[in-house]
This record gives C-alpha cells, sequence and structure tokens, in this order.
C-alpha cells in the first residue's frame, strides 16, 4: 500500500472521479490511500513550516519517502513502475508527500528518500494528485504487462 500525504482541501469534483477510477484498480501492493492535511492559517515561510511539521509528524521511520517537487529527479514511465516494484520487493512502506503551495521545509526535504518530478512546470495541487494517481496506475499495468501502457 502507497500513502499518500497531501497538504489541501478535499478532491474537488472536477478531479474526484478520475482519482477514484484509477485508485479503484490499483491492486496491493500498488493501491494507494490520502491523507489531506488542511492548509495552515499562516502565509509563506510560517505556512511551509507548519505544513511541514504536520508532514513529518505523519512518517514513520521506517517509511520510503518520495517527496513531488518540480526540482526533482524526472523519471519516465517504466523507470518509476521498475522503481517502485524494486521498493515493494523490499518490503518498503511507501509514502509520497505533496506539499503546500509554499513548498516544504529543507528538514522535510531531507527526510526524503527521494524527490521526484512530474514535470519541470508547475501544476496546480488537484491536478498533480489526477496525475499521480494515473502514473501509479500506470505503473502497476507495466509490472503486470498489460497493454495499457504503449512503448
Amino acid at each position: 500500500m502507497i500513502t499518500v500525504v497531501a497538504v489541501g482541501k478535499k478532491h474537488e469534483d472536477w478531479v474526484s472521479g478520475g482519482i477514484k477510477r484509477y485508485q479503484t484498480r490499483c491492486k496491493q501492493p500498488w493501491s494507494f490511500e490520502w491523507q489531506l492535511i488542511p492548509h495552515s492559517k499562516l502565509d509563506g515561510q510560517q505556512a511551509l513550516q507548519e505544513e511541514s511539521e504536520r508532514i513529518l509528524a505523519r512518517l514513520h521511520p521506517q517509511d520510503f519517502i518520495i517527496l513531488l517537487d518540480e526540482r526533482g529527479q524526472m523519471f519516465d514511465s517504466p523507470a518509476l513502475s521498475r522503481q517502485l516494484n524494486e521498493l515493494f520487493a523490499q518490503g518498503k512502506n511507501i509514502t509520497i508527500v505533496i506539499g503546500g503551495a509554499f513548498g516544504v521545509s529543507a528538514a522535510l526535504t531531507q527526510r526524503a528518500n527521494l524527490v521526484w518530478s512530474l514535470s519541470p512546470l508547475v501544476f496546480p495541487h488537484q491536478l498533480v494528485r489526477l496525475i499521480l494517481a494515473e502514473q501509479l496506475y500506470r505503473a502497476q499495468e507495466i509490472v503486470r504487462g498489460s497493454k495499457y501502457h504503449h512503448q
């Protein structure tokens, strides 16, 4: 099971159906659950610190933490699939973190085992959630050898 910790409000209607579509198709160990952390009422650096502290409090020492950040390492879908499948084979608990609008603290970045970029572009958080859900499903299907992903 993958845990996705995301700062922000619940999934908006326009994205909820898409996330549900992919989430219900993912089977163990590829299944994933959401833990949503409300936005800070503070602003800027103070919000970043408060949100990061709340995220760090939810992380377990044994978890493999993947932080989403546009400055992170990029993977194509087969490479991502291999990376995640290897982590599952090692028995790792995977937590994917989507920070808030102001980013995350240096402490949270340092805690991450991997910083992953979906793209050098910046996307709205709701869209990132949908893209992430689809990519997790795609990664599962690549491992399964299905025809969902075309080389």
